[in-house]
């Protein structure tokens, strides 16, 4: 099977959009001009690179690579992955393995120190995912502020 890793062009928002359903179930909606906005912003972003996996042409599994500036550490900056998310159907076939392989290859490349990832999710193969990827937990904490009103 062709498995092909890449950063996202500026047509891929459509596509990137349909698979952004299978990351959250419950998700507050942004209109076109936030998205296209937002979408603006990622791509110009020198810090953010928006990773797709495509498989037989489609685009199975994304996430947001940020490597940040850093004054600590002897000034090497540090990554944030973000969004890390594979199309339902398409689960357990090593894609996000092969993503986040790809996403910390580049980290590494730049010079990160460290890669921090979060994530809400309970179920335990996608812990294994992470583990097998190379992320350790129980190292720090991690805490979440949201705005007044709560979390969306």
């Amino acid at each position: 099977m062709t498995v092909l890793v890449r950063e996202a062009a500026p047509n891929d928002l459509v596509a990137l959009l349909d698979l952004y359903r299978d990351l959250h179930e419950r998700d507050e909606p942004a209109g076109p001009d936030a998205c296209g906005a937002a979408w603006s912003a990622l791509l110009a972003d020198p810090k953010a690179r928006v990773l797709l996996l495509e498989a037989k042409g489609q685009v199975v599994s994304s996430c947001v690579l940020f490597v940040h500036p850093n004054l600590s550490r002897g000034a090497r900056p540090f990554g944030l992955i973000e969004n890390v998310v594979t199309r339902s159907g398409c689960r357990q076939r090593g894609y996000a393995g092969r993503l986040l392989d790809h996403a910390l290859a580049l980290a590494w490349a730049e010079g990160c120190y460290k890669v921090m990832l979060l994530t809400g999710r309970t179920d335990p193969s996608v812990h294994r995912l992470y583990t097998r990827a190379g992320f350790r937990s129980g190292i720090k904490v991690g805490y979440m502020a949201y705005p007044p009103g709560g979390p969306p």
